[in-house]
């Protein structure tokens, strides 16, 4: 099963920072995890950089059980 790590807003939208589905693509993971954990997760993630791997994903790339996609939602700061 692919993993799938969650940060800040789109790990409290969720309710958790790792989960894992079998997927086959990263638009598959996607839309699986939409649908697991609602709106609120699916506006964070529309808003979100998406990365297999350590590497910026498009959503057509194929995943496998070792495989790690992050959803990382724009970050502010400010002091």
């Amino acid at each position: 099963m692919a993993i799938l790590r969650m940060f800040a807003g789109a790990r409290e939208a969720a309710g958790t920072s790792r989960d894992e589905f079998e997927a086959t693509t990263v638009a598959e993971l996607l839309a699986e995890a939409d649908q697991r954990y609602g709106d609120g997760f699916v506006a964070v993630r529309s808003a979100s950089r998406i990365w297999l791997n350590g590497e910026a994903a498009t959503g057509d790339e194929p995943i496998g059980a070792r495989d790690e996609v992050a959803v990382l939602p724009p970050v502010s700061g400010g002091a």
